[in-house]
């Protein structure tokens, strides 16, 4: 008797696969493309079996993570160590080997891209492009505008 298709996704080598689509950000509708199913099949395969659910869903949450400490990253600015590598001869082994020449440290500013991507993401009330006016400031606007129409009617 032959296999039934989810079968083949429930080995470890078939949740493998199904990891690394997901961490290499592939969304669900590509991975089902993949998987040789429907968009559909593979909703119902998650709700029926948790092992599929489970290896979407904790790989895209680590490729999100990822992604954002390295926004955060580049948001605050960091310092690394620079290395130039030689390859030089080795008198000790007789043999050629990459030797570090050089280490210096450098600094990568911060980026006022990614913070204000951060801060609009995460502080919306405070950092939108167009506050919201309050019902007090647009009522206010209101009753100046219509005074200036009454004002022009006369």
């Amino acid at each position: 008797m032959a296999k039934a298709k989810y079968e083949e996704w429930l080995t470890d080598d078939g949740l493998t696969r199904i990891t690394g689509w997901a961490r290499d950000g592939l969304t669900d509708e590509q991975i089902a493309q993949k998987m040789g199913i429907s968009r559909s099949t593979l909703k119902e395969w998650k709700a029926k079996y948790p092992a599929i659910s489970a290896a979407l869903k904790e790989s895209k949450e680590l490729v999100d993570r990822l992604v954002e400490n390295a926004l955060l990253k580049r948001a605050l600015g960091y310092e690394y160590d620079e290395i130039t590598e030689e390859l030089r001869y080795d008198k000790k082994a007789g043999e050629m080997r990459m030797t570090e020449t050089k280490r210096q440290r450098k600094q990568v500013a911060p980026d006022t891209t990614a913070q204000i991507f951060w801060l609009k993401n995460r502080k919306p009330d405070d950092w939108r492009d167009k506050p919201e006016p309050t019902q007090d400031q647009a009522l206010q606007v209101a009753v100046e505008i219509l005074g200036d129409i009454g004002g022009a009617i006369k």
